[in-house]
């Protein structure tokens, strides 16, 4: 009896670690990021206070699809790449990045749209876009706001840039870290850029931004906005005189080969930044999101300062290829655009204060 016994307990023992050994989270890849997060969270995730815990994951059980409109070479992708590694590497494994450049997943506004429908789960979102869905951030780009980038990261690491953001719950989105685009320039293939005048009838590509349109009107351009992968083609093609940009942008695309002219205007400041759709955002554990949002803070300053401190670089390099750079007085640009800001407080009632609370950060960070 007492042999049978001890037999008994010795099976029942075994039932145990077997069922042990054969927790965890459910599934990987994306279907893992689709499921139910609370239900990963039973698993390997429940074994320590973040994503990386001992568990080392021979499969992800997360695999995140982000997009962006960038090239591999541009330093927004590199930057990506690194925060790829990092969120992998911290994982033990567990959550997987794939990048897709240079709008293979669709423009950013079919991104974008993506993302509201949840049907793609990150992007890089350009700070024109971002504002359909969020207004607020129309007044990071009125022109000739921002005199420096201490002033802008003044303002987005501050509370105003929380309240720029939260208009996107609204549409199924969240933004975890501001990462860059930079203040822009102007390039032509027809003329120096010394004053408004020498903009006049010049047809310019915008990206689909309400508030550069408006600039370049107001400058007495002729802006238009064309998906950026077309860019250089219609460049080439002379089916617009010049485009803006910042000079990371320009120098990682090559558009000294199909523009003659660059003017150094920072009339007006972007962001690029990372956003998720809610309904991945939602399903993930919060150990996960955490170790995204931390991740994707640290790699956005990483962007931050790689494209200040490459940028006279960078310049040097387009004037040495042939390109030819003037550097226009802001004043007049200043006293043409005037009538932009004069139109965005007419539009929107919670304007004018907004942009004087900006106003009073970027003097006391000066």
């Amino acid at each position: 009896m007492k042999k049978r016994k001890v037999t008994a307990l010795l099976l029942a023992f075994a039932m145990v670690l077997t069922a042990v050994g054969c927790g965890g989270g459910s599934g990987s890849g994306d279907q893992a990021a689709s499921s139910d997060g609370a239900a990963s969270s039973d698993g390997a995730a429940a074994e320590g206070d973040g994503a990386a815990s001992d568990a080392t994951y021979d499969k992800p059980e997360f695999t995140l699809k982000l997009g962006h409109s960038d090239t591999t070479s541009n330093l927004l992708h590199v930057s990506l790449e690194h925060f790829a590694d990092d969120v992998f590497e911290k994982s033990n494994g567990r959550v997987k990045i794939d990048l897709y450049a240079a709008e293979q997943l669709g423009s950013n506004a079919e991104m974008a749209e993506m993302l509201e429908m949840g049907s793609l789960d990150a992007m890089m979102m350009p700070q024109g876009q971002e504002a359909t869905y969020a207004p607020k951030l129309n007044a990071l780009g009125l022109p000739f706001l921002f005199p420096n980038y201490d002033a802008v990261y003044a303002v987005l690491d501050g509370e105003i840039g929380d309240e720029l953001v939260a208009d996107l719950a609204n549409r199924n989105m969240v933004q975890i870290a501001y990462w860059e685009n930079g203040l822009r320039q102007v390039t032509n293939s027809k003329t120096p850029i010394n004053a408004p005048e020498d903009l006049k009838g010049l047809k310019i590509r915008t990206p689909e931004d309400a508030m550069t349109l408006a600039i370049f009107n107001a400058l007495g351009a002729s802006p238009s906005p064309l998906a950026f992968s077309e860019l250089y083609l219609a460049l080439q093609q002379g089916t617009f005189d010049g485009q803006e940009n910042p000079v990371s942008n320009i120098h990682a695309n090559n558009f000294q080969d199909v523009q003659k002219y660059i003017a150094i205007t920072n009339h007006k400041y972007e962001c690029k930044n990372m956003i998720f759709s809610m309904t991945t955002w939602n399903k993930l554990p919060e150990e996960v999101q955490t170790l995204l949002t931390e991740s994707a803070k640290t790699f956005g300053a990483e962007h931050r300062k790689a494209i200040v401190d490459s940028s006279d670089t960078m310049l040097a390099e387009l004037e040495e290829a042939g390109m030819e750079v003037t550097r226009p007085d802001a004043a007049a640009f200043q006293a043409a655009t005037a009538s932009v800001y004069d139109d965005f407080y007419a539009e929107n009632d919670w304007a004018e204060d907004l942009v004087n609370r900006m106003k009073a950060v970027i003097d006391g960070a000066q």
